[in-house]
């Protein structure tokens, strides 16, 4: 599967000032970005910065940013399903996973992160996946925020559909461990219903285990 990428790019007025978000930028130039410190949901900021350019590289690799001047203040990243998850089990060419989303807090709120989402889906290649997320509450900021795990989760749904991504039920162990943790995806228009069954498949995985 060829996988095409195609720039898009949108500025926001933001309170504490404008914000480009755009993307998927290249691995060289997200190296010559400076990555702001609060970043750190994931990993320190400069292991996370290292993690962008790398995927970037990949050929299905996506990174689009949320850039002040110029250092990025928050990002997306969309890849292949870690080999360990289950969603990588079916090898599918045309299933890719939002990996993680950030936002440093001095720019949350203000649709930063919903934008986020809509400068990715403006690329036409979009409608050729299924783009799933999975959401777990353990690396949502509900200390920053003062946010409850069930008004933080209503706001990351919001976002997510913001992309086009709704809820999908699923068996798989991780996500059902607490009901806050959720499965989300968005379905190309071109995805043919091959796909689609295998996709149904994966998330029902545990359906004939006694």
């Amino acid at each position: 599967m060829e996988h095409k990428k195609t720039y898009n790019a949108m500025e926001i007025k933001h309170k504490n000032g404008n914000l480009f978000i755009e993307g998927p930028v290249s691995s060289t130039d997200l190296a010559t970005f400076d990555f702001h410190e609060d970043l750190t949901s994931f990993r320190p900021p400069n292991q996370q910065h290292k993690a962008l350019i790398e995927i970037a590289n990949l050929p299905e690799g996506r990174i689009l940013i949320v850039r002040h001047l110029n250092e990025i203040v928050g990002y997306v990243t969309y890849l292949y399903p870690d080999p360990l998850e289950r969603w990588s089990q079916g090898n599918m060419e045309n299933l890719i996973e939002l990996g993680a989303i950030e936002v440093i807090p001095k720019f949350r709120g203000g649709g930063v992160g919903k934008a986020l989402l809509e400068v990715s889906m403006m690329d036409d290649a979009m409608e050729d996946y299924i783009i799933l997320t999975t959401e777990y509450y353990w690396h949502w900021d509900l200390k920053g925020t003062k946010l409850n795990v069930w008004e933080y989760r209503k706001v990351m749904e919001k976002m997510m559909n913001a992309g086009g991504l709704e809820y999908y039920a699923t068996d798989e162990p991780e996500i059902s461990s607490h009901p806050a943790n959720c499965l989300m995806a968005r379905i190309g228009k071109r995805v043919d219903q091959e796909s689609i069954q295998q996709f149904d498949q994966l998330r029902f995985m545990n359906r004939f285990m006694y």
